[in-house]
């Protein structure tokens, strides 16, 4: 196998790049998107529009083989944004998008999935609390998510009988 360096981006040409990213992510071509958000990040670490491109080009691609790795990669990445409310709301996301994706898969538990909804909807719920003033966001995912459990007439694992306390 040959290896190629990767090259660097110019700083100046971050806009446009992150530009070209969103639109690649318009056109559900994720790991375009990916590729150069990672470009992007590679020259400007802290760079706040890359990293949350780069979470939701990321969860774009939950459907696929590398679903798990995806995940855990993009929680990271959440992990590096510098406000409270994004990294609440953010992780939501991570979590709503896993359980839609779980959905789609064959032999799903559908109880997992109510229980990934539930998990989205906490963090929807706290980042609802920290929110800025006019942004409602986290509402519409909340809402999303209440959505989804309902038409798919998701419920959660049956719990089994009480044991009595010894």
């Amino acid at each position: 196998m040959v290896d190629f360096p990767l090259k660097k981006i110019s700083p100046a040409s971050i806009p446009h790049a992150l530009e070209k990213a969103e639109g690649y992510r318009l056109r559900n071509d994720p790991a375009q998107a990916e590729s150069i958000y990672r470009d992007v990040l590679a020259v400007d670490s802290e760079n706040q529009d890359a990293l949350r491109g780069l979470i939701l080009s990321l969860t774009d691609q939950f459907g696929s083989a590398a679903a798990a790795q995806a995940a855990r990669e993009a929680q990271t990445h959440v992990g590096k944004l510098r406000e409270e409310y994004e990294r609440a709301y953010f992780t939501g996301i991570v979590c709503e998008r896993k359980a839609r994706a779980y959905l789609k898969r064959k032999n799903a538990i559908r109880s997992s999935a109510y229980d990934g909804f539930r998990q989205a909807m906490q963090w929807y719920e706290r980042a609802e609390a920290l929110r800025p003033p006019g942004n409602d966001d986290a509402v519409l995912r909340w809402n999303s998510c209440v959505r989804a459990i309902a038409s798919e007439r998701l419920e959660p694992a049956p719990r089994g009988p009480e044991l009595p306390l010894e």
